[in-house]
C-alpha cells in the first residue's frame, strides 16, 4: 500500500511546489521587471496622492475636462440586492451593455447620447465612441477624433487657449505599437493631468504680460 501511495504523495507536493509556488512567483517577477507599471494596476500619482490608474477610466463630469466614452458597468443597487444599477467605470464588475447592433435600446441610448453632446455645444462631430461604451467598460482610452471634438468645448470651459489645448491632444495621442497593433488612442486622465498642468501656466503668463 505505502509503495502505491508514495509516488501519488510525491507528485502531489512536487506540483503543488511547482504550480503553486514556484509558477507564480516566476511569472510575478518577470512581470514586476518587464512590465511593473501594469502589474501594479498603472497607479497615477500626483503631490503623493493617487489620482487613478492609467489603465482603468474614470468620470469626469465638468467642462473644464475631456470627458472619456459610456460605460456600461453596474452594480447592485443598494434598496435591492435583486437589482443593478448604472455604476460607470466600476472596476469590480468589468462588463459591456452586451446590446447587439439591431437593440432598439442601444439605438435609443446612441440617439440620446448623440442629442445631449450637441444639446450642451460640447461636439460638433460625433465620433464612435463618444457615444458607444467598450466591451470592458472601463477603457482608459478615447479616439483622437473624440478628444479633437471636445476641444473647442474645453477651452471655452477654462478659459484656454484653443489651439494650446489641441496641442496638448496631438502630444498626448498614442500610436499603434509597432505601427501595426491596435488604434491611436489617448488617454483620458494623462490629457486632463496635462490639462491641469496647463492652467498654472497660462495664469502666470498672464500676470507678467
Amino acid at each position: 500500500m505505502l509503495a502505491q501511495l508514495r509516488p501519488a504523495i510525491v507528485m502531489i507536493v512536487l506540483f503543488t511546489a511547482l504550480t503553486g509556488l514556484a509558477y507564480p512567483l516566476a511569472i510575478t517577477g518577470v512581470a514586476q521587471l518587464a512590465f511593473s507599471t501594469q502589474a501594479n494596476g498603472g497607479v497615477i500619482e500626483r503631490n503623493g496622492k493617487i489620482v487613478g490608474s492609467s489603465l482603468i477610466g474614470q468620470s469626469f463630469a465638468s467642462d473644464r475636462y475631456f470627458h472619456g466614452r459610456p460605460s456600461a458597468t453596474s452594480a447592485p443597487d443598494p434598496t435591492d440586492s435583486t437589482k443593478t444599477v448604472d455604476a460607470p467605470y466600476n472596476a469590480a464588475n468589468s462588463s459591456g451593455s452586451n446590446l447587439g447592433p439591431t437593440s432598439q435600446k442601444l439605438i435609443d441610448r446612441v440617439n440620446s447620447a448623440i442629442e445631449t453632446e450637441f444639446a450642451v455645444g460640447r461636439i460638433d462631430v460625433v465620433a464612435a465612441d463618444a457615444v458607444t461604451a467598450s466591451g470592458s467598460g472601463l477603457d482608459p482610452h478615447i479616439s483622437p477624433q473624440f478628444a479633437l471634438a471636445q476641444v473647442p468645448a474645453v477651452a471655452r470651459a477654462g478659459g484656454l487657449n484653443e489651439s494650446r489645448v489641441r496641442a496638448l491632444v496631438e502630444e498626448h495621442t498614442e500610436q499603434r505599437f509597432i505601427g501595426l497593433i491596435g488604434e491611436p488612442r489617448v488617454n483620458v486622465l494623462e490629457l486632463n493631468l496635462a490639462l491641469d498642468a496647463l492652467r498654472p501656466e497660462i495664469i502666470s503668463s498672464r500676470r507678467h504680460n
